[in-house]
């Protein structure tokens, strides 16, 4: 019998890894989405099968919302998940400063709300759950960050992701439900947002050569933050869920570096002066800085055998390729060399 899985935030970019991880494994792989006025389904959109009468489709999407805690227990107690997998939230940190109310709502109560219902669904014995915590929890924290590092959230997002972390824990031992927080350190790819800081930087690199765009507006530069590869920490995630017992872990790459660093690599991949493209305004800068994040995941892989494999100068060369790509150039290619060295037989669709 297939497991089954339900998986919040299933369009982003964690979401449609998990997605392809899960189902290459065997399992019958449920989706939440928000219903919209425009599709918002890139990301898994190779993910539907030809023919939804097939007697073997394994692929739903539900439609459904955070805030809304109803809709949340009927889509638990009618799918009744083996593993729910909780990556939904407001997810970018600077607009959680410009709409904190409901940065609040969906990042916060919105794991109260999946955790209750998992708990009324008489099946809170049977379905182990997985929190999408984030390193941002750390703040200011003093590096390098482990389990054991307290809590210094800097804005509204991290603050919503240590309301669910401790909501995690209260639920894992108030209930005995098998519930566990992921406290992943930053994670890229092709398939990261075009609003987060890296993909804004790879995206202007390709259009810049391209020369369909002159410069490049970023925030603050000195940020420094340890990058990995995404496909790489989805893995852990379900790692995670398969262990006997539920716990929480640090994970990323140990390394540190900051956004100059990322900026100057990408424009140096493709032999471009970033001196020339890049300007800094003030408009994206945080009201409440982190300066540095450094994961300590020795606890990981001592416990669960976690040694990344993409570590920060080949993530960049990655990202860089698969946008010039799908810009139409021809990639310069150590990107794909990196990958096909390492995921020789990569269960996700090549990006």
């Amino acid at each position: 019998m297939s497991k089954k899985a339900l998986i919040t935030g299933i369009t982003g970019q964690d979401g449609s890894y998990l997605a392809e991880l899960l189902l290459s494994k065997g399992y019958i792989v449920h989706g939440i989405i928000r219903r919209a006025s425009t599709f918002n389904t890139k990301r898994i959109d190779h993910l539907f099968p030809i023919d939804e009468h097939e007697s073997n489709v394994k692929f739903f999407l539900h439609y459904g919302d955070l805030s809304d805690s109803s809709q949340i227990a009927n889509i638990i107690y009618n799918v009744k998940p083996d593993e729910v997998y909780h990556l939904g939230a407001q997810s970018h940190v600077r607009v959680s400063f410009d709409i904190p109310e409901y940065s609040g709502d969906i990042t916060a109560l919105g794991t109260t709300r999946i955790l209750d219902a998992i708990l009324k669904s008489n099946s809170k014995d049977k379905i182990k759950f997985y929190q999408a915590s984030s390193s941002e929890m750390f703040g200011r924290a003093r590096p390098p960050q482990s389990e054991k590092t307290p809590f210094c959230p800097c804005s509204p997002y991290s603050c919503g992701k240590v309301y669910s972390f401790w909501m995690t824990e209260n639920y894992r031992e108030g209930y005995g439900m098998f519930a566990a927080n992921g406290i992943l350190f930053n994670h890229e790819s092709p398939r990261r947002g075009e609003t987060f800081v890296t993909r804004k930087i790879c995206r202007a690199v390709v259009n810049i050569l391209a020369e369909k765009q002159k410069y490049l507006y970023l925030g603050n530069l000195d940020a420094k933050r340890d990058w990995g590869y995404a496909p790489e920490y989805v893995e852990f995630m379900w790692k995670m869920l398969q262990s006997d017992k539920p716990d929480d872990f640090v994970i990323g790459t140990g390394e540190s570096h900051s956004v100059r660093e990322f900026l100057e690599e990408a424009f140096a991949y493709v032999r471009l002066n970033h001196k020339k493209h890049v300007k800094i305004n003030p408009r994206y800068y945080r009201p409440v800085e982190v300066e540095q994040l450094i994961a300590d995941s020795s606890k990981a892989a001592k416990k669960l055998k976690w040694k990344p494999k993409i570590k920060f100068n080949d993530l960049v060369k990655i990202m860089i390729d698969a946008d010039m790509r799908e810009a139409g150039l021809e990639p310069i290619g150590k990107g794909d060399e990196i990958l096909k060295k390492h995921f020789p037989n990569r269960w996700w669709k090549s990006d």
